[in-house]
C-alpha cells in the first residue's frame, strides 16, 4: 500500500507534446513539427516526445533575444 502511495506522489518533470503545446500557446501539430526539425528542445522516449518546462522557458528566452538582435543585423546589411 505504501508503494502505491509513493507512486502517486511522484512529481512529473516532463510534459507531453499536448501539454507543452498548451503551455506555449501553439498547436499540437506545430510543436511536433518543430521537434521533428530540431527547432525546440525535447526528449525522445520511443516514439513519444517529452518536454521539460525549464528547457522550454530557456528556449523562449533565447527566441526573444534573437528577435531583439535581428534589427541590428538588418541595419548592418543595409549599410
Amino acid at each position: 500500500m505504501d508503494n502505491l502511495h509513493e507512486q502517486a506522489s511522484v512529481e512529473r518533470v516532463t510534459m507531453s507534446a499536448k501539454e507543452a503545446a498548451a503551455y506555449l500557446g501553439i498547436s499540437y501539430w506545430l510543436i511536433l513539427e518543430m521537434a521533428k526539425r530540431h527547432e525546440i528542445p525535447y526528449i525522445a522516449c520511443g516514439s513519444r516526445k517529452l518536454f521539460r518546462k525549464e528547457a522550454l522557458d530557456k528556449w523562449m528566452e533565447e527566441q526573444e533575444k534573437k528577435t531583439l538582435e535581428k534589427p541590428k543585423e538588418y541595419i548592418r546589411k543595409i549599410y
